[in-house]
């Protein structure tokens, strides 16, 4: 009888004792399987027949990372996963997931939320959108990740498997595939466990954070080069040209689906009436740094008037008797191969550097051939994006949003937007909450698409644009709509080079801080909640957002009043931090709400104090030119405080990053009572191509008289800015991995 009870009491120390995890993630219950991603994730399917997938989705597409930081107790039927950020409780009740067998304990500091199956997620924070063609002021968007009920599910159980490269549809026995998202205020780690789930979000081609050009019209090749001559002569900076569908021809197209009233919207064979000599203009371009993208509605396929429309029937093995045409079929894997090889590898070759995927069709072809309820969109942005890897180059695609998981497909086309105060208003807070979804590089159409004509709303559009992923103008084929600045009046014009050479001077900031989004998935553009998390107020000033680390930008969205366009906008100042106006140095205290005033020819955008702010002198290619000065300006900070920044290089054009070929600069700020100390690390990491190996610095030191300037205790000659007022010193060019000290002492700090 002893033997009996010691054997039941040993049995239930068993079943209520926690099971060593790294044994059992995945862990399975009857039909029932729960993989523990990282303490903020979790994955939960249910199959009738106890069969699981792991095979990618087009939104799970990393199935090997796993954590063993979870505990599970199994009482019976009741089983417990615990992680830092939540509690799991599933009764295995041979059924579904259902409101009676499964509940989840969201772990919060302002109390833990107790998550059911019917659960509404009433406190997000909102997300993106596909597109924003034809919108003119403010929509819902979808949800996104990042909720203030510290919690966020994504059901992933309609999407298609990818398998040996290649869609496939799910099994029907497997019901649910959800994951659960806990994070409380944690947003940063919410969005790191979106990217361990969905893939990382990979270093851009460092040009598309340059300068663009796009118009709806039909250019020339000497209309081309003059475009490029005019923006030189003006002193703009342009980094890529990109040439709508008038590239192709267009009246020759007399068959197919067509679009918006016609059928030239698809096309592969250059309009040579237009651009006599394709690949000349290209090579021009190419040795003036200046990349090029083509326009792409791929709907109605590879028709008969193209010139390359024998060899890829021949390739699909049909006969071409009777002029007989293919459906676009982006669900056979044979159509797809070839027609990325007829259609657009004869251009790359030629000197195209990338494709602007204008997918707008779904009205016509709502689904993937053969793939019921799949978009077009995502698995074309997938296909594309993988297409464009070739001979080591960075994947690069300009399309719309696809969903969930297409931060891995970069970089986004935002649509064809309507010019008007209230989009513009809306595109601020809208760019924000995107990165909650991962989007977090919009390509806007800036100054809108189509709509009135107001050189106003233009530039304060311009001044919003330079702090987002990519400086791009696009508009409509209307004569008094072209995005060249110069053609807006001089006040306008005046007003927005200033805006383009401040995003030349930042481009080493904008590209650190893409590297900062590839390595921590944090935004590039972001709400102020994500760093602010615990104030109040970063949950009510949708104007206003972070720019990477240091930057923070509240763009003007109203029209101004007298000669100087003068206008306001409410920013919050985080506390912690004083912040400077990047334009005339003023300081604002954190812990302030204040409005600011502006003339059109600036905007409010603070930098962070007492950070070393990397950035570079003015180039006209701001994302090709090569870093031999830096310039590092630092505002003052808090008294005997050292911070940091990290400059991040590397060649912004190939895959080699991933092989450890980039360098990382270490500078650091100390605020003293009477003065600073700058110091420049070695550069750290692998040689690159085209790396300079020496290196000139000019050091800003706005707002303060200095007294003495030593660089490794060599005194340095102090200048001042005539225009902006600032004093700097040049420090001598020096070998990169050589460690620079540059001393300060103040008469006093302004």
């Amino acid at each position: 009888m002893k033997l009996k009870n010691m054997l039941i009491v040993l049995t239930l120390i068993c079943c209520l004792q926690p099971l060593a995890s790294s044994a059992q993630n995945p862990i399975i219950v009857g039909n029932a399987r729960f993989t523990i991603i990282r303490p903020e994730l979790i994955r939960m399917e249910y199959a009738t027949d106890g069969k699981f997938i792991d095979d990618s989705t087009l939104f799970a597409v990393n199935r090997n990372d796993f954590t063993t930081d979870f505990k599970l107790s199994i009482k019976g039927r009741l089983y417990t996963i615990t992680t830092s950020r939540m509690q799991v409780s599933f009764i295995n009740d041979a059924l579904p997931f259902s409101q009676m067998n499964i509940k989840i304990k969201v772990k919060r500091k302002a109390g833990d939320y107790d998550w059911r199956i019917y659960s509404k997620d009433d406190k997000n924070l909102g997300g993106t959108l596909p597109t924003l063609d034809d919108v003119a002021g403010p929509v819902p968007t979808s949800d996104g990740l990042l909720s203030q009920n510290g919690w966020h599910i994504i059901d992933d159980s309609d999407t298609k498997l990818l398998h040996n490269g290649w869609i496939e549809e799910r099994p029907v026995n497997h019901l649910k595939d959800l994951y659960f998202f806990a994070y409380d205020t944690d947003y940063k780690s919410a969005l790191k466990a979106l990217t361990v789930i969905s893939g990382v979000i990979p270093m851009n081609r460092k040009y598309v954070h340059g300068s663009w050009y796009c118009r709806w019209w039909n250019y020339t090749d000497d209309d081309y080069r003059k475009i490029v001559q005019e923006y030189r002569e003006h002193d703009f900076p342009l980094d890529i040209m990109v040439m709508d569908m008038a590239w192709h021809t267009q009246k020759e197209a007399t068959t197919g689906m067509g679009h918006a009233g016609n059928y030239g919207w698809t096309g592969y064979t250059w309009n040579t009436k237009l651009i006599r000599d394709p690949a000349k203009l290209l090579s021009d371009f190419k040795k003036d740094n200046i990349y090029v993208a083509l326009n792409d509605h791929p709907h109605d396929g590879i028709r008969y008037h193209e010139l390359i429309y024998p060899g890829f029937m021949k390739s699909m093995n049909i006969d071409t008797t009777g002029k007989r045409e293919l459906l676009f079929n982006a669900g056979s894997q044979q159509y797809m191969n070839n027609f990325f090889k007829y259609a657009l590898e004869p251009n790359e070759k030629m000197g195209v550097d990338f494709w602007w995927l204008d997918w707008q069709q779904d009205y016509v072809l709502p689904h993937v051939l053969g793939f019921p309820g799949l978009l077009h969109l995502p698995w074309l942005n997938n296909l594309y994006f993988k297409h464009s890897m070739q001979n080591n180059q960075r994947g690069l695609l300009f399309s719309r949003w696809g969903g969930w998981g297409s931060q891995s497909t970069p970089i986004q086309f935002s649509g064809d937007a309507v010019s008007t105060w209230d989009m513009l208003k809306f595109e601020v807070a809208f760019t924000a909450t995107s990165s909650n979804a991962g989007c977090f590089f919009w390509a806007h159409d800036i100054g809108g698409f189509y709509g009135d004509r107001n050189a106003e709303k233009y530039v304060r559009w311009t001044q919003f644009g330079i702090t987002t992923s990519s400086l791009r103008v696009h508009s409509v084929d209307d004569p008094t709509l072209d995005r060249r600045p110069w053609l807006w009046g001089k006040q306008a014009e005046d007003a927005m080079r200033i805006s383009y050479h401040l995003r030349s001077q930042l481009m080493p900031y904008i590209y650190s801080s893409v590297w900062q989004s590839h390595d921590q998935s944090v935004p590039l553009c972001r709400a102020m909640y994500i760093d602010y998390s615990n104030d109040s107020s970063a949950y009510h000033n949708p104007q206003q957002y972070l720019f990477g680390d240091l930057l923070l930008t509240a763009p003007i969205t109203t029209p101004g009043k007298g000669n100087d366009l003068e206008a306001s906008q409410k920013v919050w100042f985080p506390a912690g931090d004083a912040w400077y106006n990047i334009f005339n140095n003023k300081k604002y205290n954190g812990g302030t709400t204040q409005d600011i005033t502006c003339d059109i020819n600036s905007f409010p955008l603070f930098v962070k104090g007492g950070y070393p702010l990397p950035m570079q002198t003015y180039h006209q290619r701001m994302a090709s030119a090569k870093l031999d000065t830096l310039v590092i300006r630092c505002y003052p900070g808090t008294e005997n405080t050292t911070n940091a920044y990290t400059l991040y290089e590397d060649d912004g054009l190939t895959n080699d990053y991933l092989k450890g070929k980039q360098d990382f600069t270490r500078l650091t700020y100390t605020q003293k009572n009477d003065g600073a100390i700058i110091i420049i690390n070695p550069v750290t990491g692998m040689p690159f191509n085209k790396q300079v190996a020496n290196r000139a610095y000019i050091i800003e030191l706005p707002r303060s008289e200095i007294k003495t300037v030593t660089e490794n205790n060599k005194k340095l000659d102090i200048k001042t800015y005539n225009n902006i007022g600032i004093p700097y010193v040049m420090v001598p060019a020096a070998d990169i991995h050589k460690k620079i000290i540059i001393n300060c002492t103040y008469k006093r700090l302004k």
